[in-house]
């Protein structure tokens, strides 16, 4: 028997050892490789081609248990409230969220100022580089949107917004026959809603299997982004890179952090608690996708409550979008300046607002930032025509989406659990142990 326990199995080397010291070594080899491909083009194609399975199966069982943990976990937590505290609770994150995102425009905006990208360029319109076609929703059709005509066809298409409103409206529904005075209303509510608890406990289970492949999944994803878009990257749109990147720290830290010692909590601690759902969103590129993994790390490594995260997470996957807002400003900006029309200060207000208001209507998945974008170039009179410059400096943008939606996603992520954060310390309920407290 002691022989059987002190048996091995052939891969005890792989999962018992530290999750986040694998998916870092599957990011830096990843990185490795993909810049050595860049310098053997030929090389690129074919690697891509044969490793295109493992980088999409990682996305595919990332997006496979979105759909369930969002409306398990906001059903929960909406019915574990009382409908008065929803509320507050609501309000206080919304705050949070429209605040922090028209910061975000604001830094985006300044750091163009700056260091001016596009400056110089001349873009002239080329018929052969087109920008990405794509319908900007108006801002009345974004907020009808929200409501589901269908709940269970939102359901079937993965359409957050709508899974999300009626998800709160359910649960809060349960919360009120929970507090029914008939005995047998009550006694299914408090069943209906232990029955949701579980199920969004079933799914928590499942995000811990899906990781054990992430390292994998990691490697191959972020090998084919540096083969592919470094060198780009490094050409002529270094300084939008290079600008974008400044604003996402300058937010993380002055924003973020400012708002969290505002309420006596550290950085740092803040940031070894949430490095795994930060690395997942940098490398998945997507909010919704990282949920799951976001939630785990709120909950476990923060004390950040579920009947609060489990409403304020999904949220914020869907409408806070403070990386995608500094990318916005800046890109904006670029195509301003490499078209030779910088934009003027009223033009820069409207990039504010139009900023602001459409990431509520922004799915939280890979390149939703570049159809923002066009939103806020449409708001600002610089229209993606074929063939104009402004659909030249557009499709470069295009060219570097990967990489600045990187960095983006990982802030949006972020800035989500740092509200979560906020609001459950405002609450009385974070559970200051996890920070050291």
């Amino acid at each position: 028997m002691a022989e059987n326990a002190n048996k091995k199995g052939i891969f005890d080397w792989y999962f018992k050892s530290n999750l986040l010291a694998r998916i870092l070594i599957g990011l830096i080899l990843g990185a490795i490789l993909g810049i050595a491909l860049g310098f053997s083009p030929d090389a690129v194609k074919p690697f891509v081609d044969n490793t295109k399975f493992f980088g999409d199966l990682f996305i595919r069982l990332l997006k496979m248990i979105v759909v369930p943990v969002i409306l398990f976990s906001l059903i929960a937590g909406a019915a574990s409230i009382a409908p008065s505290r929803l509320g507050r609770v609501g309000v206080k994150i919304m705050a949070y969220y429209l605040l922090t995102s028209a910061f975000a425009v604001v830094i985006g905006l300044v750091f163009a100022n700056i260091f001016q990208p596009g400056a110089g360029f001349g873009i002239v319109g080329d018929a052969a580089i087109k920008g990405k076609e794509a319908a900007a929703p108006t801002l009345v059709q974004i907020l009808l949107n929200i409501v589901p005509t269908n709940p269970v066809d939102s359901l079937a298409k993965g359409d957050v917004l709508p899974i999300i409103f009626f998800a709160v409206l359910f649960g809060l529904g349960i919360s009120y026959v929970k507090d029914s005075k008939t005995k047998t209303l009550a006694d299914g509510a408090e069943t209906l809603f232990q029955v949701c608890n579980a199920a969004a406990e079933t799914m928590y289970k499942i995000v811990g299997g899906i990781m054990q492949y992430a390292p994998i999944g990691v490697f191959v994803l972020i090998a084919q982004v540096f083969a592919q878009q470094g060198a780009k990257a490094l050409g002529p749109l270094l300084m939008v890179t290079v600008t974008v990147y400044l604003g996402l720290v300058v937010h993380l830290v002055g924003v973020y952090g400012g708002l969290l010692a505002v309420w006596k909590l550290g950085l740092v601690k803040f940031l070894k608690g949430a490095n795994e759902a930060m690395i997942t969103a940098f490398v998945s590129r997507s909010s919704s996708g990282t949920l799951p993994i976001t939630m785990r790390c709120a909950e476990e490594k923060l004390g950040i409550p579920r009947n609060i995260c489990s409403f304020t997470l999904p949220l914020g996957a869907t409408i806070n979008m403070d990386g995608t807002a500094i990318y916005l400003g800046v890109c904006a900006m670029f195509i301003g300046y490499a078209t030779g029309n910088p934009l003027t200060f009223n033009q820069q207000l409207t990039v504010i607002v139009t900023a602001t208001l459409a990431s509520i209507g922004t799915a939280g998945v890979p390149g939703a930032g570049a159809i923002m974008l066009l939103m806020v170039l449409e708001s600002i009179g610089l229209k993606v025509t074929e063939g104009s410059a402004v659909a030249a400096a557009y499709a470069m943008i295009l060219g570097i989406d990967a990489l600045l939606d990187m960095g983006r996603t990982c802030l949006n992520v972020t800035g989500d659990i740092a509200g979560s954060a906020i609001v459950a310390k405002t609450e009385k309920e974070l559970d200051l142990a996890a920070w050291g407290k």
